[in-house]
């Protein structure tokens, strides 16, 4: 048996450990649950706020510009496209004209063969060649005001320089001055568009 000193001696170092782990560990646990962290200054908060205003007004900005760029972009399209359509118009508008101006000379020669050969150009005519040449008038001109095409026949009315054009000047009893008596060539207008005047002789 060990003399009762020695377990004495041993009570301190027994109780040690306890007061140890209460110490320093105690410690430790103090540190991790410390006073929560304190909000930022008052004047960092302002920043921020004003930071994020400037970003915001930037966008609103940035949007709008967008916006513009994208109604200046359709009405530049809508404006090209009207523009584009006008051109084709006016494009087969010229076309036609130069076609129709290469065909009314032919329907002139057929009128004047068959007044040449005393024919009614809407009768008819027993004689196979006639009637042949009265109905190859007849389609042709008929062809021709179906795709909008007018005779201009202005016997009779004051003279205007703008759809007439005078060969020569007539005395004319009991018509006064400035009026067409006698048609020499009818003209031919495509709507608005005056294809070929018609040439005319005018009362002095």
């Amino acid at each position: 048996m060990r003399p009762p000193q020695e377990d004495q001696g041993r009570e301190p170092s027994a109780a040690g450990p306890d007061t140890a782990s209460g110490g320093p560990a105690g410690g430790g646990e103090a540190s991790v649950l410390g006073p929560a962290e304190s909000a930022p200054p008052a004047g960092e908060a302002d920043q921020v706020a004003d930071d994020l205003d400037a970003l915001l007004a930037d966008t609103q900005r940035e949007r709008d510009e967008y916006l513009d760029l994208a109604k200046r972009t359709k009405a530049d399209f809508e404006n090209y496209r009207k523009r584009m359509g006008a051109e084709v118009e006016a494009a087969s508008g010229r076309g036609k004209a130069a076609v129709i101006r290469e065909v009314v000379p032919v329907l002139d020669d057929l009128e004047r063969a068959i007044q040449a050969a005393g024919l009614d150009p809407e009768g008819d005519s027993e004689d196979g060649l006639a009637h042949g040449v009265l109905l190859v008038f007849r389609s042709l001109r008929d062809s021709l005001g179906r795709n909008g095409v007018e005779a201009v026949d202005p016997k009779g009315e004051k003279f205007d320089p703008m759809v007439h054009e005078a060969l020569s000047t007539l005395p004319a009893e009991g018509v006064e001055s400035g009026v067409v008596v006698e048609v020499m060539q009818k003209g031919y207008r495509l709507g608005e568009q005056l294809i070929r005047p018609a040439r005319v002789v005018v009362s002095e």
